[in-house]
């Protein structure tokens, strides 16, 4: 619906005569080949700009200005790793990694400032994915320290469906209040959403910065806290614009029974 309703639009000119098209979830995916590696090995990781439970558009993603993973406390540049893709005619990335010893590996990305012109901002999510090398069970709940980070207080790796995923939104590793979260599906086109209010979920956390949400189906689900920067940066146009500081974790769940 909101992707026909944008052809529409884009088709018949409306949106250069005052139509207003239905504002899109951005999100920064960070998805990995599996969420643990019973046997450890290589895990493959794709790098996407899109609207996942809408299954795109795709954003056009420049390299990242960091890739890296925080592993036994040490950080391990991985840019040499990301190699160039398409993913929905967009520049997108894909990167390997050989997990050899037992271990959580986090792995982060800190993409270029993105200019929305429709939401006449910058946009910058910085987000990370745990990967459990052997099924450890351990080193998950190590903090990057990136700018804005939720912390897991349920462990990431390892969930069936249905299982209550709780976080700790934070800003300069301080927790932030009411902080607004923005959760949605990585959409393999089998969901069909009833109308636009299911296609991303919203949750406020509390006065501490924590949040909770029941995965309701098997698949890939991202959280992302949206936060203002502190300082603004220049559009294409010369003028000072906000920066969206959005703060994102890839989580998945498992069917019990199957994968």
């Amino acid at each position: 619906m909101r992707a026909a309703l944008l052809a529409f639009a884009l088709s018949t000119g409306a949106l250069s005569t005052g139509f207003t098209a239905p504002a899109f979830a951005h999100f920064q995916e960070l998805l990995p080949s599996a969420d643990v590696l019973p046997e450890g090995g290589t895990v493959d990781l794709d790098l996407v700009f899109t609207h996942p439970m809408d299954g795109g558009p795709q954003m056009r993603m420049e390299r990242p200005a960091r890739f890296a993973m925080l592993r036994d406390g040490e950080t391990v540049d991985l840019a040499g790793a990301l190699v160039e893709v398409l993913a929905g005619g967009e520049r997108a990335w894909r990167a390997s990694v050989d997990l050899k010893t037992p271990g959580a590996a986090v792995f982060f990305v800190e993409p270029r400032p993105y200019w929305e012109p429709a939401e006449g901002k910058y946009i910058v999510h910085y987000t990370k994915v745990i990967v459990d090398s052997y099924a450890t069970g351990e080193g998950w709940d190590a903090m990057v320290g990136l700018p804005v980070e939720i912390r897991p207080l349920t462990r990431p790796t390892g969930l069936w469906t249905g299982n209550l995923f709780t976080g700790v939104v934070t800003k300069a590793g301080a927790p932030v209040p009411f902080a607004e979260i923005e959760v949605e599906y990585v959409n393999d086109g089998t969901v069909t959403a009833p109308n636009d209010a299911f296609v991303t979920q919203v949750i406020t956390a509390d006065a501490d910065g924590t949040f909770s949400y029941a995965m309701p189906r098997a698949g890939w689900w991202g959280f992302a806290a949206l936060t203002e920067a502190d300082a603004t940066m220049k559009n294409p146009a010369g003028e000072d614009v906000p920066v969206e500081e959005g703060a994102l974790i890839w989580v998945k769940a498992t069917d019990m029974g199957g994968p």
